[in-house]
């Protein structure tokens, strides 16, 4: 039985092509439990068969047992860095296609990510469509970046409210996490978002 998605594209260099698998199991490697619950749900709505761990020890135990052929991998976990769980997916299933998903301040480290096997990173929270659209996007071409990118004063804005908003509004436990100051905090909380 055919699938539309089991399909070589040429890239720019003719002489390589890249298989998208048309099995659709998908491991997500993620330690923050209320994302990777939505991200299981909006992978699964979407056609994907979808395993979960919470570790890098759990995703290589996953890896182990029957590799997916897709991976979604977040950089930063608690027992280690994302990375190991891709170079073990690319070494179990060479044509697998894993993403790595990067937080504030790890872009550097995710175009690091690429060079190791994953086909493409996407900034934390990243939207279920983005997901697949990476996954599935046969070409290696970077999208373009954007005319007028956030200011760094927007995006550390925009992580501090994103960081306050998951721990439920409590400045404490923010200020906690964010090993920052509670006055300082609140203060930034108080002003308008930078442009």
């Amino acid at each position: 039985m055919g699938n539309p998605l089991d399909i070589a594209v040429d890239s720019s260099d003719a002489s390589e092509r890249l298989a998208i698998p048309a099995e659709r199991t998908l491991l997500i490697v993620e330690d923050d439990k209320s994302f990777l619950k939505r991200l299981a749900q909006a992978l699964e709505a979407r056609g994907f068969e979808v395993t979960i761990a919470e570790s890098v020890a759990e995703g290589l135990q996953k890896i182990e047992q029957s590799a997916p052929a897709f991976a979604v991998v977040d950089m930063r976990l608690g027992d280690s860095n994302g990375l190991e769980v891709i170079s073990a997916l690319k070494r179990s299933r060479p044509e697998a296609r894993g993403i790595i998903l990067t937080g504030y301040g790890n872009i550097a480290t995710a175009v690091n990510a690429v060079k190791l096997g994953a086909v493409d990173y996407l900034a934390k929270p990243a939207d279920a469509d983005d997901v697949v659209a990476a996954l599935l996007s046969g070409e290696h071409k970077r999208i373009e970046p954007p005319e007028r990118p956030m200011s760094a004063d927007r995006v550390r804005w925009e992580h501090i409210h994103r960081i306050y908003e998951l721990c439920d509004r409590n400045v404490s436990e923010t200020a906690r996490r964010l090993s920052m100051h509670r006055r300082t905090l609140q203060r930034i909380l108080a002003k308008r978002a930078p442009r």
